[in-house]
């Protein structure tokens, strides 16, 4: 693995010469630079980390319910563990469309890692009571659903110089399905991508 790493590194270093264009090393992810890509996380790279994660929890068979159904999915904490001030929703709602889609699990946002997601589900509960409301509109108790699983994870970056002139990034995006009800993990799936350029790029 180590060996063909440092061949396609080679080979880049080869055909860019003296440019400080950034360049994916690992181009078999299907991820092709352009001009505005940067040795930073760019929109392209949560796509791909996006959907090699729900390909992959899709073929794992993680959320095939027994008797049918879908599974209630909470989303927890995504760790930033890079330099970089980065909004982890640009993943996170890339992997929740994808598995509303699925048919195989519906998110709740009445749970997070940081309280409920939309409010609004509170709110209107206040309301129980309220004269001012018909009482038949306000949502009943007992009736908000536990999820029975959650994502968390953890975004990593390291760095690396090649040269004088260049260095090597990778960043490894780490996810986890844990099943609540007994904390086990079900699923785990970890996306790397590999950048190399201009040792001036500034990466935070």
């Amino acid at each position: 693995m180590k060996k063909r790493l440092i061949i396609s590194v080679i080979a880049i270093l080869a055909l860019a010469g003296c440019s400080t264009k950034t360049e994916y090393v690992n181009d078999g992810v299907g991820i092709k630079a352009s001009k505005y890509s940067s040795m930073g996380i760019d929109s392209a790279d949560f796509e791909y980390a996006a959907q090699q994660a729900v390909n992959s929890l899709l073929r794992s068979g993680a959320l095939n319910r027994p008797g049918g159904g879908r599974y209630v999915i909470s989303m927890g904490n995504i760790i930033n563990d890079t330099t970089q001030r980065i909004d982890t929703d640009l993943l996170t709602k890339k992997i929740r469309v994808a598995l509303l889609q699925s048919g195989k699990a519906v998110m709740t946002t009445a749970t997070s890692e940081n309280g409920p997601e939309d409010e609004t589900t509170y709110i209107v509960r206040d309301k129980r009571n309220n004269d001012e409301f018909n009482q038949d509109t306000i949502a009943k108790k007992g009736t908000l659903l536990a999820p029975d699983m959650s994502i968390s994870g953890k975004i990593i970056q390291r760095n690396a110089g090649l040269d004088k002139k260049r260095q090597i990034v990778d960043y490894y995006f780490l996810l986890t399905l844990t099943d609540i009800n007994s904390g086990l993990a079900f699923w785990e799936n970890e996306s790397k991508i590999t950048k190399v350029g201009s040792n001036k790029s500034v990466i935070w």
